[in-house]
């Protein structure tokens, strides 16, 4: 009997964890060629967590915290593909423009740490820049 419930919940969640990701975010290309993205940031997620975006084609991310008192950042830090990113948020929103020239996918995180506690990306504050062909 305990080896039924022990498989039920892991069945169980598994699939909540299949079934709670959200799908990638591709972002399309404006008729000035710019791919325009807006990320909110906020306890410990960045939504959408996962974007697609085209190689050699300028990025406009629009970033904001939802957040008054806990500081987040935005990080990218791809220097080979033409990204590198550092910024604070705030609830005002943040333009941020790059032009990623290399195809792969690169961590977007927050790394901001509260002193003997986990960091924000610990803590699943991270994300996923996909650069496709």
């Amino acid at each position: 009997m305990k080896h039924v419930i022990i498989t039920i919940l892991t069945a169980l969640s598994v699939l909540t964890v299949v079934f709670a990701a959200e799908p990638p975010t591709v972002v399309q290309i404006d008729t000035d060629g710019v791919q325009r993205i807006e990320i909110l940031a906020g306890d410990y997620f960045f939504k959408p967590a996962h974007i697609v975006v085209k190689v050699n084609q300028p990025v406009e991310l629009k970033v904001r915290k939802e957040t008054y008192i806990v500081p987040h950042n935005i990080i990218i830090d791809a220097p080979a593909a033409g990204i590198k990113i550092n910024e604070s948020l705030s609830r005002d929103p943040k333009t941020i423009l790059f032009t990623p020239t290399k195809v792969g996918k690169y961590p977007i995180f927050c790394d901001k740490k509260p002193p003997f506690l986990a960091s924000h990306r610990e803590k699943g504050m991270e994300g996923v820049l996909e650069v496709v062909e």
